[in-house]
């Protein structure tokens, strides 16, 4: 099985506009494009969508909302279904907060019990030693942003599954996009997700499968850790 869709080397810009605005360097030529909202390691659909579009614009202008795959995700242990989510800070007295202005809390040694989390479902599975030394950084470094965070976590991965889409952060909020841009953004959640007619889990290895049973749509790491250099073949 092969891929054989065209697609465009990675393009992200990690400077910040006044006000924490990211702008994109470099524009791909024109083809499908695609707006998601930000993930934390997101789900297979998620990196699905940055497969299968040459453009795709991630959304920063929008209000933070909990229990989101903003700011967690799922993957699967001996036990069944974790949910790993990083831990936030609001503003005192603050309403609505945009998904660019969230910081990261630095509460409850987080980071050390996602790295062993994934070290206790993952470090059987036949790719994680291969894998482990380009994920743990996130694990270790500090990020001030939420949203500076996922997407440095987005170009690593896409680099690791081989797909080159054309990323830029929104530089505003646009409520209906273009008739040539797909908006996933309120589709892909954990729950109650919109309809996807383009999205079917495709079964692959995973190592808890005879126990628990397969368990699809998780964490873009569980696809990696399982399937490695093949993960593309299922996006």
């Amino acid at each position: 099985m092969t891929n054989d869709k065209n697609i465009t080397p990675l393009v992200l810009s990690q400077k910040r506009k006044p006000g924490g605005a990211f702008f994109s360097l470099q524009y791909p030529p024109p083809g499908g494009r695609g707006a998601l909202s930000s993930t934390y390691f997101g789900p297979v659909q998620w990196y699905q969508k940055l497969n299968r579009h040459e453009k795709c614009y991630i959304e920063q202008w929008d209000s933070f909302v909990k229990q989101t795959y903003r700011n967690r995700c799922v993957i699967a242990t001996a036990n069944g279904l974790q949910t790993l989510t990083v831990p936030t800070e609001r503003p005192a007295g603050s309403g609505k907060i945009l998904m660019k202005d969230i910081r990261i809390s630095d509460h409850g040694n987080w980071r050390h019990l996602h790295w062993n989390a994934l070290l206790s479902a993952y470090g059987e599975s036949p790719f994680f030693i291969y894998y482990a030394d380009d994920i743990r950084p996130f694990f270790e470094k500090r990020w001030e942003y939420l949203f500076d965070f996922n997407m440095a976590i987005t170009e690593t991965m896409c680099g690791l599954l081989d797909i080159r889409p054309s990323l830029s952060a929104t530089t505003e909020y646009v409520k209906e996009p273009g008739k040539d841009i797909t908006d996933y953004r309120e589709m892909i959640r954990p729950k109650h997700p919109l309809p996807d007619n383009d999205f079917t889990p495709r079964r692959y290895y995973q190592v808890y499968e005879r126990k628990i049973g397969f368990q699809p749509n998780l964490s873009i790491l569980d696809l990696l850790f399982n399937m490695g250099n093949e993960s593309i073949l299922f996006l």
